[in-house]
């Protein structure tokens, strides 16, 4: 995951300094920010504020399950 220009946007500057969930961790936190959007009752800022959560969260399950798939892709190139 390449690193952002924190002059050109600070929050991501903010999120270089947060370590990456786990999968597992992600994909509840995710399951979590579904949830919560689902039930209603938040105010528009805090819906968006999820949903901007939401959209880090698939992302980082994303990098994971692409992650994954090339190091499979890697062990059965290797052994054919």
């Amino acid at each position: 995951m390449a690193k952002s220009d924190p002059k050109a946007d600070p929050k991501a500057a903010e999120q270089d300094d947060i370590p990456k969930p786990s999968y597992e961790e992600a994909r509840e936190e995710l399951i979590d920010v579904v949830r919560r959007l689902e039930a209603g009752g938040t105010t528009l800022e805090e819906s968006l504020a999820l949903w901007e959560r939401g959209e880090q969260l698939a992302t980082i399950c994303q990098e994971w399950l692409e992650g994954a798939r090339e190091r499979l892709q890697k062990t059965t190139d290797a052994q054919g």
